[in-house]
């Protein structure tokens, strides 16, 4: 979704409806000036793939997973 979004610095995804959502693989890829981001808003209970969801996010410092449903994962 967010893949290789170079400019991406941070994102509010507070008011993202992620409830049908079971892909996430690779979601924020790429994003190599990423530095913060709040993902304890997605509603993940039926994401089964989350795999290099922040490869080469290589800027990344702060994120906050708590809240993430990650009962269905499977990669």
């Amino acid at each position: 979704m967010f893949r290789y979004c170079y400019n991406l610095i941070n994102i509010d995804l507070s008011s993202f409806d992620s409830q049908n959502v079971t892909n996430m693989s690779q979601m924020f890829c790429g994003c190599n000036n990423l530095i913060s981001i709040d993902l304890s808003f997605l509603n993940t209970k039926n994401v089964s793939d989350m795999s290099q969801m922040f490869y080469d996010c290589n800027n990344l410092k702060n994120i906050n997973l708590s809240n993430l449903d990650t009962h269905n994962l499977t990669d």
